[in-house]
């Protein structure tokens, strides 16, 4: 797939943004909003403004293509990007069969997995994806063999509001009943969105914008933001924000009384979980690190809980 620009992207600051901060930190994202509104040319546009591979991970991301029966492939220093259809089974997002081969998961080892249509894969797939996206592995038992394999991706996803897509918005009539609605968004769940760092909603652009020229930063200028962040990161703990331990995060994104107590009372009003906390301190680690700062201010922190977009709408 050849990635787009950023540039050729009319409108939709805040999803650039949110783009943005995602690849600075290595943050999972989801877009959500009706169809025509530019999820899935933004899911496209993340490979442009990603770090390029080293020549170890490069080596790596090789090896497992080869091992699935890649022929012909060469290293190379762009990320990987992988968009399964929405009717893989769960042995071709995990990896199995006679020959133990790897799946989505580890194929998009160091680059990218974008989930296009997400309520659309059956439920059972998504669930099994949820100990990669933690451990950053994939581990494939059957009768006669276990295997392991890594699995250290950013999960990009993409969907709808509801079945036919415009749940919500004025513009045109949602033909779906309540119950499909509710059925279509519970295919996502809690545990599986608590691991999505960052939700955004992209709504229709307006008549001016959708006419008028692209705006905003290229590929090129974002991947020099989203380098320096990464900079900063390894010297200050040899990782991205996205995969802080617990120690690490209490160590690196420290909280004054007064955020502490905003993340609290954010928490309580949204039911984030413990996970879902963490994840926007991450996330705040990340904006300061792309302004260049060494504290998290209050404003980052209110820009990482903007983030929760299904938590702030309880799921639609």
């Amino acid at each position: 797939m050849h990635p787009h620009n950023l540039s050729e992207v009319k409108g939709q600051e805040q999803a650039k943004r949110a783009l943005t901060v995602a690849a600075a930190g290595q943050h999972n994202l989801l877009f959500y909003g009706p169809p025509g509104t530019g999820k899935t040319m933004l899911a496209q546009c993340l490979p442009s403004i990603l770090p390029s591979l080293s020549t170890d991970q490069a080596l790596e991301v090789a090896a497992i293509h080869s091992m699935a029966g890649f022929e012909g492939l060469r290293a190379t220093c762009l990320p990987p990007f992988r968009s399964p259809h929405h009717t893989a089974t769960a042995p071709a997002m995990v990896g199995g069969g006679a020959r133990a081969n790897p799946g989505e998961v580890s194929l998009a080892h160091h680059g990218v997995l974008f989930l296009d249509e997400l309520p659309e894969f059956q439920r059972r797939v998504l669930e099994v994806m949820r100990e990669p996206l933690e451990s950053g592995s994939v581990v494939i038992s059957r009768a006669n063999y276990k295997t392991r394999y890594p699995a250290n991706f950013q999960l990009i996803a993409a969907m709808n509001p509801c079945p036919c897509g415009y749940h919500g918005y004025a513009a045109k009539n949602c033909r779906c009943s309540p119950d499909q609605i509710r059925r279509y968004q519970d295919k996502i769940s809690g545990p599986l969105l608590d691991r999505i760092d960052l939700q955004v909603q992209l709504t229709p652009l307006h008549r001016g914008e959708l006419h008028g020229l692209a705006t905003g930063a290229s590929s090129a200028e974002t991947r020099g933001q989203v380098e320096r962040a990464r900079v900063c990161q390894h010297k200050r703990q040899g990782l991205v924000n996205s995969q802080l331990d617990k120690a690490l995060l209490e160590e690196h994104c420290l909280l004054t009384s007064e955020q502490l107590e905003l993340l609290e009372n954010a928490a309580n009003k949204l039911g984030l979980s413990a996970r879902a906390q963490h994840r926007v301190m991450k996330v705040a680690r990340t904006l300061a690190d792309l302004e260049g700062v060494e504290r998290i201010s209050n404003s980052h922190l209110i820009e990482a809980l903007g983030y929760r977009g299904l938590d702030c709408q309880s799921r639609y």
